[in-house]
Order: C-alpha cells, then structure tokens, then sequence
C-alpha cells in the first residue's frame, strides 16, 4: 500500500482519490474550503463524448465515459444518466456542417447520427419550437455537478478503512517539497505520490512549476451561466445550438467556413447554447467565453436574454424565470495536450487545464495518473 496526497476536492481531486482507494492506497485529502466552490460546481455536467477532437482525445472521452458509468453503479449519487444530446441546426450552413458531422469516419464511434426535424420532435417530444435537422449522439451523458464531490467523498468515507481515506476541509496547501505538501497551518503531508488538482488557482503551489515553463501552458477561461426554475415538460436529451459547432474540434470540417456570422450578442459574449435538463426538472443554460484577463466580475445581461431567446425558441415555449445566475473559471491547456500533467517536486504532479472538457474526461485522467 502506497500513500497517496490529494490536493483539491473537485471532479479531478475527488476522481483522484477514488483511483487511489481503488488501487488499495492510503489516501489524504486537502481541500481549502468545506467544499469545492469552482469550475466543479459550476457547469453542466455533461459528458460530452460528440464534440471532442478526433484520435487521443475521443479515445481519452470514450474511456471516461466507461468510467462513469461504472462509477455511477456504486456511487448513484452523482446523477449519471446515460440520455445523450442534439445539436439543432437554424439554418441551412447549420444543417450541412451537421450532415458532415455525421459522415464522420469516427460518428459511428461517437453514437452520432443525423435526424430530420420530424425524427428529432419524435426523439425529444418536449421540442415544440423552430428548428431543422439535428445531430443526435446516443453516447453523451449527465452528471449532477453540484452532486459529484460529495457523493464520491461520502462513498470514500464510507466504504474505506478508518485510515483508509482522510478528509481534511479547510486546508489550502501553500508549499510543497519533494513528496510533501504543507497546510496554512505548517503541518506537513507526506506520501509516495502527491497530486495537485488545484484547478484554475495557477498562483500559489501551482505557480512553482507554471513559472518554470517558457510559455503558459494553461489559460483560465471566464463563462457565464443560469439555472431556471423547474421546466414543466421532461426533456430525454440534453440541447445544443448551432453555435456550438464553432467551439468543438469535431465539427472543425470544410462546411464550418459557410457559417454567418454570430448574433452581435452572442459574438461579443463567445456564446454557445448548451441546455442541461436537472433531476428537479430545472434547466442550466449556458455558456459564454472569455479569455483575456483580468476577467470582469460583473455579469452581463445581454448574453443571459440572448441564451434565453435562443432556448424558448428551439423548445417553443417561455422558460421558467431564473433562479439563479454564475460564472465560473477554469483552466484549459494552451498547447496540444489534452491537459497538464507536470513534475512540480518529486513525487509532486501537478494536474490541471482540461477545459471545459474536466467533468467529460476525469476519469479517464485519474486513470492515466496512476498508470505513469
């Protein structure tokens, strides 16, 4: 047995620890808050298998995918439903980049087919508004993010010898050494392996190992989001617009370049429609994208009428109100790795800057972890 440090209790510290426990490791786990508070909680828990790029990627999501489903069979908790997604075209240009997309050599990999407007309504009855063809991809999936951390944290303490897992809330590592790292109040944490999953904190024990690299090797990016009250109708998929095939590699295809111009507000705010129906039946609707610091800490209404417009038009009715509105950051690697992965001391890795890709690919990143 093997004695494993864990630093952040978001998707990729919790889905860390659990990798460890499974492999029959002691496990010590640091959390700065009582909580994750970060890009863990704030998204949309989608498992999203359709938009990742061809080869690694795809292979690293289909992998995690696997993962989750698993894990949902001892951790219920998390939420997972295996219910898939549509991407709705609006327009014509829409339409042909979806047809493409589903000629992919990979779709069939994906779960991706295409259906006209009649099969879509059959598929997903709570669909009442305008819209064309759409890309249906059965291999997508949902989580519960506000229910993730917990519900692996709660299964750990449960399942595990006494000290088998440790949580430790309200302790934010500030330094580390070779197979160790130090706590806000000076006690030391050593084992064979520490792992940092300090999210898009790229200062602090972070910091150590990023100043070293030439060029940054991860960015944080800003997003805005909602949550309305429940729906009334019950939808059997998760939604996407055509706006969110300019931010997926998968639907980087020659029809990409026929696409008009974004909606003024939406181009300003780099808005996609993602929609994510909740176990309460209220809806999370998102998201925008920033990427220049320093990032503002207001929130911008017209990306929120813009989401909202482009929801009560493809489902053809008005939208409960809002319950609640966020942003949130996260950290996204800047080069051609999938995420970060780096010797911040021996014995001390550093793991961050999955995107907007960290609920999608956890698992799978954990898994590799141990695998090294």
């Amino acid at each position: 047995m093997q004695r494993v440090v864990v630093v952040g209790g978001g998707v990729l510290g919790m889905v860390h620890a659990l990798a460890a426990r499974q492999r029959g490791h002691q496990v010590m786990h640091l959390e700065r808050e009582a909580g994750p508070r970060g890009a863990t909680v704030r998204n949309f828990g989608l498992i999203w298998i359709s938009g990742r790029a061809a080869g690694a990627e795809l292979a690293l999501a289909l992998r995690a995918r696997d993962l989750w489903e698993q894990l949902a069979n001892d951790v219920p908790g998390t939420g997972f439903r295996p219910h898939g997604s549509l991407t709705l075209s609006r327009n014509d240009a829409e339409g042909a980049l979806l047809r493409a997309a589903a000629g992919r050599p990979d779709a069939g990999e994906r779960g991706c087919r295409l259906l006209e407007e009649a099969a879509v309504r059959a598929l997903n009855p709570a669909l009442r508004g305008a819209f064309g063809c759409g890309l249906y991809c059965e291999k997508d999936a949902i989580v519960e993010p506000r229910q993730v951390p917990a519900a692996i944290r709660d299964h750990l303490l449960r399942t595990g010898s006494p000290d088998g897992y440790t949580w430790l809330p309200y302790r934010e590592a500030v330094d580390v050494a070779p197979g160790a790292v130090r706590d806000q109040t000076g006690t030391w944490h050593r084992g064979d392996l520490v792992i940092l999953c300090t999210g898009a904190a790229h200062t602090g024990v972070a910091g150590r190992y990023l100043s070293r690299c030439e060029r940054p090797p991860v960015r944080r990016v800003r997003l805005q989001m909602l949550q309305t009250w429940p729906f009334g109708r019950r939808l059997s998929t998760s939604l996407a617009d055509g706006d969110s095939l300019r931010y997926y590699p998968a639907y980087d295809l020659p029809e990409r370049t026929a696409l008009a111009p974004q909606e003024p507000a939406a181009a300003a705010a780099g808005a996609q429609l993602l929609l994510a129906q909740r176990l309460d039946g209220s809806l999370t609707i998102g998201d925008t994208h920033a990427y220049d610091e320093p990032f503002d800490f207001d929130l911008d209404e017209a990306a929120y009428d813009h989401l909202r417009a482009v929801a009560e038009e493809l489902l053809g009715s008005t939208l409960p109100p809002t319950r609640r509105r966020w942003a949130g950051v996260y950290s996204q690697a800047t080069g051609t790795d999938i995420y970060l992965r780096g010797e911040v001391e021996p014995g001390v890795q550093l793991v961050t800057g999955p995107g907007g890709r960290g609920m999608t690919l956890a698992p799978a990143i954990a898994e590799q972890t141990f695998a090294v």
